[in-house]
């Protein structure tokens, strides 16, 4: 295990973190939720974890409202429910919107985070994180990314449809904050998130979810319908407890959903970190990135901090990313040899 957290010992200038060579200055931080992989949540990215959360669950309630009054429920139990039609319907609800959101993910990245592309370097350090990029993109055994730089406080991330055209962009706030070793292992951190297909992985993840949701809500819902409705001469189409319940069902279940998906991203965060250590071939830079992005001391860790979350236990379900401490304890603990 390794008990002290030192910084890197300075080579070349590496002490002189790249940014304020570039004369960059701090921004408010971006924020991407559209099939981003996203280094570490800020304190304001926290606070936008709920209407993530929120806006997901109103997209299927709205859509099974709109399904409503089209008359796709109506279909669905004209003779009884038809599991076969409902299933199909789940699916296309369930996995539309996130392959749409997938396809799309570069470019509103850009768009909402402000991302100035990297074409041709101006400058010693633009040429080394392009550099970077590549050289990890080559031991990863994948198409060399987009690379970008935006405006904002310590972070990172990676996103796109597909692994050989990927998009990876640091902000100046990490350039300006962190040695070259450190931004180079969150570097290596974005490029194992595209290595290991987490964009796709996680989009296929929110659609099953999201199909679960659709299928299960309106399953119940016709149960719900038919008990309120026994006995009554009135029973072609869906009723008043049908609609109720299912559009109840899909905020209730779609909460349970993000709970879920969040499960996964928390787990797709510490292979990220493994993976580069292992480009790295060593973990020190990725736990001092870690450190100094968390704000803690060098050579020494909290025993007990309070989960990254909204608020409390209840929070800590819907982060996206693991408290900074476990996922330092994760690399430290990790077999000897693993890097």
């Amino acid at each position: 295990m390794i008990s002290a957290l030192r910084s890197p010992v300075p080579m070349d200038g590496d002490d002189i973190p790249p940014g304020r060579r570039l004369g960059l200055k701090s921004g408010s931080p971006a924020h991407i939720w559209t099939a981003a992989i996203s280094f570490i949540p800020t304190s304001k990215t926290l606070k936008r974890i709920l209407l993530f959360v929120m806006t997901n669950v109103l997209v299927v309630a709205v859509l099974g409202i709109v399904a409503s009054l089209l008359g796709v429920n109506r279909y669905l139990t004209a003779n009884g429910l038809n599991l076969g039609a409902l299933l199909g319907f789940a699916l296309i609800m369930g996995f539309g919107g996130a392959i749409i959101s997938l396809l799309l993910s570069k470019t509103m990245a850009k768009m909402g985070a402000g991302v100035r592309l990297i074409n041709e370097p101006q400058s010693p350090d633009e040429a080394w994180i392009v550099a970077t990029v590549r050289k990890f993109a080559d031991q990863a055994g994948i198409g060399m990314p987009e690379v970008g730089i935006f405006e904002g406080e310590p972070n990172a991330f990676a996103t796109g449809a597909f692994k050989n055209s990927a998009l990876v962009a640091v902000s100046t706030g990490l350039l300006q904050n962190m040695t070259r070793e450190e931004v180079e292992a969150v570097i290596g951190h974005e490029i194992a998130h595209v290595a290991n297909g987490d964009m796709v992985t996680m989009t296929l993840i929110q659609g099953v979810m999201n199909t679960f949701v659709v299928f299960l809500s309106r399953v119940i819902g016709y149960v719900v319908d038919g008990f309120l409705r026994r006995g009554s001469d009135n029973n072609s189409g869906p009723g008043i407890g049908y609609i109720v319940t299912t559009i109840v069902l899909d905020i209730v279940l779609g909460f349970a959903a993000a709970i879920v998906v969040a499960w996964f991203s928390r787990q797709r965060e510490f292979r990220a970190d493994a993976g580069a250590a292992q480009l790295m071939g060593r973990r020190q830079p990725m736990i001092n990135a870690l450190a100094r992005l968390g704000g803690l001391p060098a050579g020494e860790l909290p025993r007990s901090v309070e989960a990254m979350g909204i608020t409390g236990k209840l929070g800590s379900l819907f982060a996206t990313h693991p408290p900074i401490e476990q996922r330092i304890a994760a690399l430290q603990n990790a077999a000897p040899g693993a890097y």
